[in-house]
């Protein structure tokens, strides 16, 4: 495993962070794992290097930072791992208990800290931006958070970058704790943020860390042209077809393929790659169903992928709508 600066940070991590979506309340979508089946992943993660682990209060609405928390403590010490989560999306439809105002983001990460079974976490992130809270009270009150040891740093996920650009300029005007991280929507077949958001990153110093970066299983290259979705989240997930499934995302795909064929890996493991080498890329957040999954995961990272690879993949691209901000 290979360890970077998160950002213009002295924060290390692993270079494949491992998203605990996957794991909670089956419940919440039929496709999450129960705790005792999570067990296995998060042993082996931490057997192959990974320090580096990504949840949310809303994923199973608070079951899978509970997963999160005690997998974690009953495997490594607390201080040897990097634990990130977020606060934004609504957890009831009860007043105040959504959008990132004081009060909710106080309440929250009292809430998550509970959950996780820790004193702190590593990474706290903005889930999305919120369009009814001024983003000054917002950023106070995680600079509160961070100066009561209840986080060490803050990100911020996916939003317009004019958004990102006030936010940074506002803390820094104020001196107030400053994002070091963007957790955006990045892959080989939705590459719009390489517009805007990820130069202003690169230039800012805040690291990238994706989430989707196989496109939520498109890029593993098992789903066909007008044929059956070939897993159970795919036949569930109705936000895959609203994000991808054009014509030329099948075309980006058969790059892939073809691609992992020539070097004799997974497609998977080229998308992952292909990711690695962008400019300003820390740590993709990789979900695993499957074991093999996060071994191949991993085992990407070892991945050389030359100029010409990257041409090759990326030029059937075509321009998308944006996605993925609310």
């Amino acid at each position: 495993m290979e360890y970077v600066n998160l950002g213009n940070t002295g924060l290390k991590v692993s270079r494949i962070c491992l998203g605990m979506m996957t794991y909670g309340d089956p419940n919440w979508r039929e496709w999450i794992l129960p705790e005792d089946e999570a067990r296995p992943f998060v042993q082996r993660a931490l057997e192959l290097g990974i320090n580096f682990f990504d949840t949310a209060n809303m994923y199973s609405l608070g079951v899978s930072e509970e997963v999160t928390g005690r997998l974690l403590n009953e495997s490594v010490r607390r201080e040897e791992v990097v634990i990130a989560t977020k606060v934004y999306f609504p957890m009831s439809d009860k007043p105040n208990q959504g959008g990132l105002s004081r009060k909710h983001i106080m309440d929250s990460i009292d809430a998550s800290l509970r959950r996780l079974g820790t004193d702190y976490v590593d990474l706290y992130q903005i889930h999305r931006w919120d369009y009814e809270t001024p983003i000054e009270e917002t950023l106070e009150a995680l600079h509160d958070v961070v100066k009561a040891g209840k986080a060490r740093y803050i990100g911020a996920s996916s939003m317009w970058a004019w958004q990102f650009a006030k936010a940074l300029h506002t803390a820094d005007r104020r001196g107030w704790t400053r994002f070091i991280s963007m957790q955006n929507h990045y892959n080989l077949i939705y590459r719009e943020e390489e517009r805007e958001m990820n130069p202003l990153c690169v230039a800012e110093g805040v690291g990238l860390i994706p989430w989707s970066p196989l496109a939520r299983g498109f890029l593993a290259g098992n789903r066909k042209r007008n044929a059956d979705a070939p897993t159970a989240r795919a036949k569930s997930d109705s936000f895959a077809h609203d994000m991808y499934y054009q014509d030329t995302d099948f075309d980006v795909v058969d790059r892939v393929v073809e691609l992992a064929g020539r070097k004799s890996v997974k497609p998977a493991q080229i998308a992952l790659a292909w990711l690695l080498h962008q400019p300003g890329v820390a740590a993709p957040i990789v979900g695993a169903s499957k074991m093999y999954q996060l071994e191949e995961a991993v085992a990407a990272v070892e991945i050389s992928l030359s100029e010409e690879d990257q041409t090759f993949l990326e030029e059937p691209y075509r321009p998308h709508p944006v996605l993925g901000h609310s």
